[in-house]
């Protein structure tokens, strides 16, 4: 009989820890261990707590009860959502600095911060601060505490602001060099690539904490389970309290013992009954649907050879495109790539140095900016939702800004709460709600995942694929790339290429040895998940499948019309006709890949039986 494996020693621990502002508990009672080697994902609502746990994991935030538990010698390295980073310091010194108390030579710490730096990507290690993009910045911070090598890394949110390039790059290095970490984030591919733990911290659950051993897809499985038995449970408690209520109304004799200890017990069954009942109540997700405008229009943009320098720096060159309703375009690219200044230019606030740029008459374009600039931050959530009263016009109909705020899972006690109090998340949720109100032809959503938890960007996900109009988006989640998009515009060395896909993409960077020419269609980019993620399929999602015979028939049919329109010879000399004609093939063909790729995830997820 082999030996049981020695127990791994422990590095961190809380224990009963509770933190509240104001009269809300964000959370009560948490414990948590990490042990050497443990890899944690750590998700939940927005506001459910998950930066302020992590900060007293830190050290760096004080719990109002229980406790903190370090083992001797112990490091412990911190990425924040927002790192704070001297403008004025080079990259070098930022990552110097921070080794300035491990017992090193100048000339070592110089070495092992080059080194980190080179692997996060770094060419030019004396460049300042105030230069990098937020995606660098995030690489700064990342490499900040990698060069410490600490024991335990906790990181909030590291892939905001990231590449694709530097996310991928980010799961390689925790998988080679962490000797521990904790991570908050809402990219459920990353968290499925580096993590074998997954803590979910919510008030819906007993002790306001679920913990599975396990990937990401682990937690779906886990927490469906949970959450169905809750249900029931919650049913089955509120019938036995119905029994007790009616014997209660019958006047027992409250002088027999017997009498008295059913009372107690009835008391007792009622207040369980409640909390259960208010921990199933916490449950909410956030209600995104987009309106269109009605249009019908085919052509809605087409791009062709459009240009744009700032200098001497040229960031795009030869970008063709064309979008009509139906067309959900994502673009990728490395930061600074130039993907903000393309969605600019398509907005119609930014002018092409060059090309043509050709909008259908009224266009009606509606843009989500990455910078959140148009929010005032002085000002209330209820004038941020509602600028002019007390409601707002929602597809025709007057809704009271309280109710619209609950739309958004905002609770009416917020609603005088400065901009500035609330979290990243629900400053995306006003953003959103914003958007809601302005019927549109075109949606161009500039980095709409930003600190917006899984929930949300679930619905998210719908309300873009349930659109009617076109859609350009920009975005580091590859789940949501994937899964929303009919087409990927990849932008890299100021160049311009359209791929049917992310797989493609994906596969045609690949090294040429071995590699395939194309990636099966509905896969996702490399490195995928471990195993796929299943979870037990929505009532909208068992809907869509039973109806995705006939939509597949449907786009078939249509694909057939549009190659026929391709092939008419009384358009071969007619170039913008081919153009427009051959972009609706390729959108069609695109719908047709995305709804088999979309019918195989919906049969992965149906139970069996």
């Amino acid at each position: 009989m082999s030996a049981a494996p020695a127990p791994r020693p422990v590095l961190l621990s809380l224990d009963g820890v509770t933190k509240q502002f104001g009269a809300r508990p964000l959370f009560a009672g948490v414990s948590l261990t990490l042990a050497d080697g443990d890899r944690v994902g750590l998700v939940g609502p927005n506001g459910s707590g998950k930066s302020t746990l992590l900060r007293i994991l830190a050290g760096l935030e004080e719990a109002d009860a229980g406790t903190r538990s370090l083992r001797k010698g112990v490091r412990v390295g911190y990425v924040a959502q927002d790192p704070e980073l001297a403008p004025e310091a080079t990259a070098l010194a930022v990552v110097v600095a921070a080794l300035a108390a491990l017992p090193l030579e100048e000339h070592e710490r110089e070495a092992r911060a080059a080194r980190t730096l080179g692997r996060l990507g770094f060419a030019d290690r004396q460049q300042q601060v105030a230069t990098l993009s937020g995606g660098w910045r995030k690489r700064l911070a990342i490499a900040r505490e990698l060069a410490a090598e600490p024991d335990v890394l906790l990181l909030d949110e590291p892939t905001n602001h990231l590449d694709l390039e530097g996310i991928l790059e980010l799961e390689a290095i925790l998988a080679a060099q962490a000797r521990a970490f904790v991570v908050v984030s809402h990219d459920r591919w990353f968290l499925e690539n580096v993590t074998r733990r997954m803590l979910e911290l919510d008030r819906v659950y007993p002790g306001g904490l679920l913990a599975v051993d396990g990937r990401y897809s682990d937690l779906l499985e886990r927490r469906d389970e949970v959450r169905r038995n809750q249900s029931e449970y919650e049913e089955t408690l509120a019938n036995r309290a119905r029994r007790e209520v009616e014997w209660l109304r019958r006047g027992p004799k409250a002088r027999a013992t017997k009498a008295k200890a059913r009372i107690d017990e009835a008391g007792r069954l009622l207040d369980e009954l409640a909390e259960v009942r208010a921990r199933n109540a916490e449950r909410g997700v956030a209600g995104i649907e987009f309106e269109g405008s009605g249009r019908r229009t085919r052509r809605l943009l087409e791009a062709r050879g459009l240009e744009k320098s700032f200098g001497e720096r040229r960031v795009l060159a030869g970008v063709d495109l064309f979008l009509g309703p139906g067309v959900r375009l994502g673009v990728l690219g490395p930061n600074g790539s130039g993907k903000t200044t393309l969605l600019s230019i398509l907005a119609g606030e930014l002018a092409p140095d060059g090309g043509e740029l050709e909008r259908a008459p009224g266009l009606r374009t509606v843009l989500f900016e990455q910078s959140r600039e148009t929010l005032d931050r002085a000002a209330t959530l209820r004038r941020a939702l509602a600028p002019e009263g007390d409601s707002v016009i929602w597809q025709g109909r007057e809704v009271h800004v309280a109710t619209w705020a609950r739309r958004f899972l905002f609770r009416s006690e917020q609603l005088d709460t400065p901009v500035e109090r609330l979290s990243g998340g629900e400053q995306a949720r006003i953003l959103i709600a914003r958007l809601m109100l302005r019927p549109a032809d075109l949606l161009i959503l500039d980095e709409p995942t930003n600190d917006l938890d899984i929930p949300s960007l679930e619905v998210l996900e719908e309300g873009l694929l349930e659109f009617p109009g076109a859609v350009v988006l920009v975005t580091h989640d590859r789940y949501l790339l994937d899964r929303v998009s009919t087409a990927i515009l990849a932008l890299e060395d100021g160049g311009a290429k359209l791929w049917a896909d992310l797989a493609q993409w994906q596969a045609a960077r690949q090294p040429a040895a071995g590699a395939p020419a194309k990636a099966p269609v509905g896969r996702s980019a490399v490195p995928a998940p471990a195993a796929p993620m299943r979870r037990k399929p929505s009532w909208r999602e068992q809907r869509e499948w039973e109806g995705m015979e006939a939509a597949i028939l449907a786009a078939e049919e249509e694909l057939a019309r549009r190659r026929a329109a391709a092939g008419d010879p009384a358009i071969a000399s007619d170039g913008a006709a081919l153009t427009e004609r051959w972009a609706a093939l390729a959108a069609a063909q695109a719908e047709v890949d995305r709804l088999y790729a979309r019918w195989a995830e919906l049969e992965a997820h149906r139970v069996p039986g």
